[in-house]
């Protein structure tokens, strides 16, 4: 019986099995298949994917109604709202009167008010040469797009890869690194550090192909840690754009389950170097009756998401960090 098939055979029982204790130095190395020519030539693909000029900058539930949110993509200062209607807006954030950060500004009937004057803008209409940016929610991430910076074809919408329908859990962490968007990609398309770089989270972990250019995924098995418990999956890593790697469960508990991890250029620090943020995405699903229960508590839940996706970006961080300064000679 293959791996699939057992896997398959088990998660229609009880999908989460004890973990057997092996010492960390015990695993079968990786680097002999992590070979740089394989990742190098996935992440070059992926940079030829159009991404239309979209970049991800906060998640939906951070821009709210009543009050503005402020970010920065590719050394452009934004600032994001809700109209009357609930739709998301956003344009500079530099007041065109005399400069004032609309950041800082009042939400009063989804219009914005700057605080200097009282200028107001209601994310549709022009005003002293002030105008709004296309922008998108998809109900989980916040989305504008910048043709003066992107450079290519502008696309009506993001590219976003397909997300489980109906009930789902999701949550939004960030993180801001000194590197550039390639980085954080190559990083997400070496999945064969993940058990020695994240033993608290992952374990068994064997990639089962690896990217070509008929099938440009990796496909990967592997269990998920709980403690002394675990939950085993095969998944697949796709780049559906430039700056996205998405991590689909295909095989075992939560088939549908896509992890989204979005790297947005910030522009350069006070040092020069450039910042970069990870917006990742967790959009969870299963079918088990208890998944019901599971969404009722998100409020609850969807912090211990949180919690896990900034634990490994911390770790993940700082494998692009060197990354970048190695290359680059910083």
């Amino acid at each position: 019986m293959s791996f699939v098939d057992r896997l398959r055979r088990r998660s229609k029982d009880w999908p989460v099995g004890v973990v057997p204790h092996v010492p960390w130095t015990r695993q079968r190395p990786t680097y002999r298949d992590a070979q740089p020519g394989i990742i190098n030539a996935a992440l070059q693909r992926s940079q030829r994917r159009p991404t239309g000029n979209w970049y991800v900058f906060a998640a939906s539930r951070d821009v709210r109604s009543g009050r503005p949110h402020g970010a920065r993509v590719a050394g452009v200062d934004l600032v994001a709202w809700r109209d009357k209607h609930r739709r998301l807006r956003v344009g500079p954030a530099s007041c065109p009167h005399l400069g004032a950060d609309l950041a800082t500004g009042l939400v009063r009937g989804g219009v914005l008010y700057c605080r200097w004057h009282g200028l107001a803008l209601d994310g549709e209409t022009c005003e002293l040469r002030w105008e709004p940016f296309p922008s998108h929610d998809d109900g989980v991430l916040a989305w504008v797009r910048l043709d003066s910076v992107g450079g290519e074809a502008p696309l009506d919408e993001p590219v976003i890869a397909p997300r489980p329908p109906g009930g789902t859990l999701a949550a939004v962490t960030s993180l801001v690194g000194q590197c550039e968007p390639a980085d954080i990609l190559a990083n997400r398309l070496d999945p064969w550090h993940g058990a020695w770089f994240h033993p608290y989270s992952f374990t068994r972990l064997e990639v089962l192909t690896t990217p070509t250019e008929e099938d440009d995924r990796f496909l990967v098995s592997v269990t998920f840690r709980m403690g002394r418990f675990g939950v085993p999956v095969i998944a697949e890593f796709t780049t559906p754009e430039a700056r996205t790697v998405v991590m689909r469960i295909i095989e075992g508990e939560g088939i549908g389950s896509v992890v989204e991890t979005h790297a947005t250029p910030m522009g350069s620090g006070p040092d020069g170097r450039p910042r970069v943020a990870v917006i990742e995405a967790i959009v969870a699903t299963s079918q088990r009756p208890g998944f019901t229960t599971a969404r009722r508590a998100g409020p609850l839940i969807t912090p211990l998401m949180r919690y896990a996706a900034t634990r490994l970006w911390r770790d993940d961080m700082a494998y692009a960090e060197r990354r970048y300064r190695r290359r680059t000679g910083g």
